[in-house]
């Protein structure tokens, strides 16, 4: 492989690495999974996150805190960046977050924003150092869609924010019975 091969593969590499640590991140907090959220920051990272500013170990009993009091709840990566200069980056990521809380009941919080993070790669391993993120929009209403509302929705699953959740299973068996299917045009 010649050098300037090389040199694009370990680039493109950097990046995915990069983004990974961003999904690992997503995924363990909304999965309440601390280990997989830990591993998306190095030890002594700062997080300054809307209405915190600390270490991660902090951040993060804060945040699963904070979404252990709502009954449902996602963030969405989307647009994303990353300047690398060797072993540290500068990253960009897009978010949208949508959660509903228990009290008061279906209150819903949609937010959307950027995560401004400065990233090292350390033994091999991409992680967040300091991070910043800035809220750009933040719109808080009455969800229409309730816990019971979905409960009723013929083969709609059981989300689960911890390791019990489907996403976890290896391997993953989907059912094999049918749902029950309501035929819409017999409803006339």
């Amino acid at each position: 492989m010649d050098d300037d091969l090389r040199d694009r593969v370990n680039r493109l590499t950097d990046r995915a690495e990069i983004y990974d640590c961003m999904q690992r991140y997503a995924r363990g907090i909304d999965r309440q999974d601390r280990a997989l959220l830990r591993s998306a920051y190095h030890d002594g990272a700062i997080d300054d996150h809307v209405g915190f500013v600390g270490e991660v170990d902090d951040f993060i009993d804060w945040a699963l805190a904070y979404h252990g009091s709502q009954t449902r709840y996602q963030h969405y990566l989307l647009n994303h960046t990353a300047d690398i200069d060797g072993d540290e980056a500068h990253a960009e990521t897009y978010y949208l977050f949508i959660g509903t809380d228990r009290e008061p009941a279906n209150h819903m919080t949609i937010s959307g924003g950027r995560y401004v993070d400065r990233l090292e790669r350390r033994d091999g391993r991409w992680a967040i150092v300091d991070r910043v993120c800035l809220v750009e929009f933040m719109n808080e209403s009455q969800s229409l869609l309730t816990d019971d509302a979905i409960a009723m929705v013929p083969g709609a699953g059981t989300p689960r924010h911890d390791r019990t959740d489907a996403s976890y299973d290896r391997p993953l068996a989907a059912s094999r019975t049918a749902a029950a299917v309501v035929d819409q045009t017999s409803q006339g």
